[in-house]
């Protein structure tokens, strides 16, 4: 399907996390060992909060592992709280419009997963739509119109909230069509303060989704490993599959689970229920 990666904390080069692990994101856009498919080459993006107004955004149609542009550009820009994605479609076109993350004013959303036979619901589901917001979708993907949904349904209040709300409507657009096993979703949203991620599918066996172990935890464990030692307190990675095969590393999130990271770095876990919109 595809994968993500989110990280809160202290400013890191982008690099950092996109290159320079063993498995990290980049590796997993060819290699990954988690995923419906091994190789996730449809496209990918970045975006990352810093001085400027809003996110940065750099999206790309070409293969992550083989993008120049995104390898000079990770060694020179630092971020406290990014989002990045590397894509494998699901039936959509390839284009840049359809890479993730998806961007509305200050809000970030990445997603792995679809809604099953989208081309059979989109239509109901895109009239869902705050009209307002409705010129603003560019692109063909399940995974835009759910942000917007969600943007509709509150997103920028009651994040958690309107994404039970959102997935809530998808279930009953789905049921109303015959069609099972409507949602399959693992999603990281933030607002350059805050992270939010949600592992849930209709079915109850979501993608794999998890979250760094805390900082002090890490070190203790992993003495010999320098990098690992210069982690701070607020520093939270949450991923679509580990970077590493290190005892005490990661956390998985339950299945139908919420987790909320705080601008201080710590998190809070919240059972995700869909709820009647």
């Amino acid at each position: 399907m595809c994968r993500w990666m989110a990280w809160h904390g202290q400013p890191v080069l982008l690099e950092e996390l996109l290159f320079k692990p063993k498995h990290g994101l980049i590796d997993q856009s060819l290699h990954s060992r988690m995923g419906a498919e091994t190789t996730n080459g449809d496209g990918f993006g970045v975006g990352w909060y810093g001085t400027g107004e809003g996110p940065g955004v750099y999206r790309s149609v070409s293969p992550a592992w083989g993008d120049a542009n995104l390898r000079h550009l990770a060694g020179h820009v630092e971020s406290p709280l990014f989002l990045a994605h590397v894509r494998a479609t699901s039936g959509t076109a390839i284009q840049e419009t359809n890479c993730h993350p998806y961007l509305h004013n200050r809000w970030l959303f990445v997603h792995n997963g679809l809604v099953n036979e989208f081309h059979a619901l989109r239509r109901e589901l895109m009239l869902a739509v705050d009209p307002a917001l409705f010129a603003s979708i560019e692109g063909s993907t399940d995974s835009e119109v759910l942000f917007y949904i969600a943007l509709t349904n509150g997103l920028e209040d009651e994040p958690i909230a309107s994404l039970e709300r959102t997935v809530s409507l998808v279930e009953e657009v789905a049921g109303r069509h015959g069609i099972g096993r409507a949602l399959q979703a693992s999603i990281g949203v933030s607002d350059g303060e805050t992270l939010w991620a949600v592992r849930y599918s209709t079915e109850g066996e979501s993608r794999t989704l998890f979250v760094s172990a805390d900082a002090q935890a890490i070190k203790q464990l992993h003495p010999e490993n320098p990098r690992l030692q210069q982690l701070r307190d607020e520093d939270r990675l949450v991923v679509s599959e580990p970077f590493a095969d290190l005892p005490g590393l990661w956390h998985e999130i339950p299945e139908s689970t919420a987790l909320t990271v705080l601008p201080d770095g710590e998190h809070e876990w919240r059972p995700f229920r869909p709820v009647a919109a």
